[in-house]
Protein backbone atom coordinates (compact mmCIF):
# COMPACT_ATOMS: atom_id res chain seq x y z
CA UNK A 1 0.00 0.00 0.00
CA UNK A 2 1.49 3.64 -1.11
CA UNK A 3 1.48 6.18 1.65
CA UNK A 4 -0.65 8.78 1.52
CA UNK A 5 0.56 11.81 -0.12
CA UNK A 6 1.19 15.13 1.01
CA UNK A 7 -0.90 18.39 0.47
CA UNK A 8 1.10 20.77 -2.13
CA UNK A 9 3.56 22.83 0.02
CA UNK A 10 2.82 26.68 -0.84
CA UNK A 11 5.82 28.76 -2.80
CA UNK A 12 8.75 29.26 -0.61
CA UNK A 13 11.88 31.03 -1.28
CA UNK A 14 14.93 28.80 -0.66
CA UNK A 15 15.83 30.33 3.18
CA UNK A 16 11.95 30.02 4.12
CA UNK A 17 11.91 26.08 3.11
CA UNK A 18 15.14 26.27 5.11
CA UNK A 19 13.93 27.25 7.62
CA UNK A 20 10.62 25.70 8.02
CA UNK A 21 13.12 22.46 7.67
CA UNK A 22 15.21 23.25 10.38
CA UNK A 23 12.03 24.46 13.11
CA UNK A 24 10.45 21.07 12.42
CA UNK A 25 14.03 19.45 12.91
CA UNK A 26 14.29 21.22 16.08
CA UNK A 27 10.97 19.97 17.08
CA UNK A 28 11.42 16.83 16.81
CA UNK A 29 14.86 16.47 18.92
CA UNK A 30 12.62 18.66 21.66
CA UNK A 31 10.01 15.93 21.02
CA UNK A 32 12.69 13.11 21.78
CA UNK A 33 14.22 15.25 25.00
CA UNK A 34 10.26 15.32 26.33
CA UNK A 35 10.75 14.71 30.02
CA UNK A 36 6.89 13.98 30.13
CA UNK A 37 7.58 11.00 27.42
CA UNK A 38 8.90 8.07 28.50
CA UNK A 39 12.57 7.18 27.00
CA UNK A 40 15.91 7.21 27.71
CA UNK A 41 18.07 9.53 28.94
CA UNK A 42 21.20 8.85 26.85
CA UNK A 43 18.70 9.06 23.91
CA UNK A 44 17.43 12.53 25.47
CA UNK A 45 21.14 13.48 25.45
CA UNK A 46 21.97 12.16 22.27
CA UNK A 47 18.70 14.58 20.67
CA UNK A 48 20.06 17.67 23.19
CA UNK A 49 23.36 17.37 21.60
CA UNK A 50 21.98 17.43 17.95
CA UNK A 51 19.44 20.12 19.17
CA UNK A 52 22.48 22.72 19.25
CA UNK A 53 23.49 22.10 16.05
CA UNK A 54 19.73 22.88 14.48
CA UNK A 55 19.19 25.74 16.76
CA UNK A 56 22.53 27.13 14.31
CA UNK A 57 21.28 25.71 11.41
CA UNK A 58 17.77 27.52 12.15
CA UNK A 59 19.29 30.85 13.52
CA UNK A 60 21.98 30.54 9.91
CA UNK A 61 18.35 30.32 7.69
CA UNK A 62 16.89 33.23 9.61
CA UNK A 63 20.45 35.57 8.84
CA UNK A 64 20.22 34.24 5.07
CA UNK A 65 16.43 35.84 4.65
CA UNK A 66 17.18 39.17 6.90
CA UNK A 67 20.25 39.21 4.91
CA UNK A 68 18.52 38.81 1.08
CA UNK A 69 15.82 41.27 2.63
CA UNK A 70 13.87 39.22 3.39
CA UNK A 71 12.00 41.21 6.30
CA UNK A 72 9.22 39.55 7.52
CA UNK A 73 7.82 36.29 8.18
CA UNK A 74 4.42 35.17 6.30
CA UNK A 75 2.72 34.20 9.18
CA UNK A 76 -0.27 32.05 7.21
CA UNK A 77 1.81 31.35 4.09
CA UNK A 78 4.36 29.79 6.76
CA UNK A 79 1.81 28.15 9.04
CA UNK A 80 0.35 26.06 6.06
CA UNK A 81 4.10 24.60 4.95
CA UNK A 82 3.90 23.26 8.69
CA UNK A 83 0.96 22.49 8.83
CA UNK A 84 1.99 19.80 5.58
CA UNK A 85 3.78 17.43 8.08
CA UNK A 86 4.56 19.61 11.35
CA UNK A 87 1.43 18.71 13.20
CA UNK A 88 2.62 14.90 13.52
CA UNK A 89 6.08 16.33 14.02
CA UNK A 90 5.34 18.91 16.88
CA UNK A 91 2.77 16.60 18.81
CA UNK A 92 5.25 14.72 20.48
CA UNK A 93 6.69 18.37 22.17
CA UNK A 94 3.12 18.65 23.78
CA UNK A 95 2.48 17.14 27.22
CA UNK A 96 0.75 13.59 26.99
CA UNK A 97 -2.85 13.85 28.13
CA UNK A 98 -2.90 13.08 32.01
CA UNK A 99 -3.98 9.58 32.46
CA UNK A 100 -5.88 9.42 36.17
CA UNK A 101 -5.41 5.62 37.71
Amino acid sequence: MLPEELPPLPALTRAEGELIDRYLEAADLLGRINPARHGDTYGALRAAQALVRTAAALRAALALMHERGERELYGGTLAHALRVDGERRTARVALPPDAVG
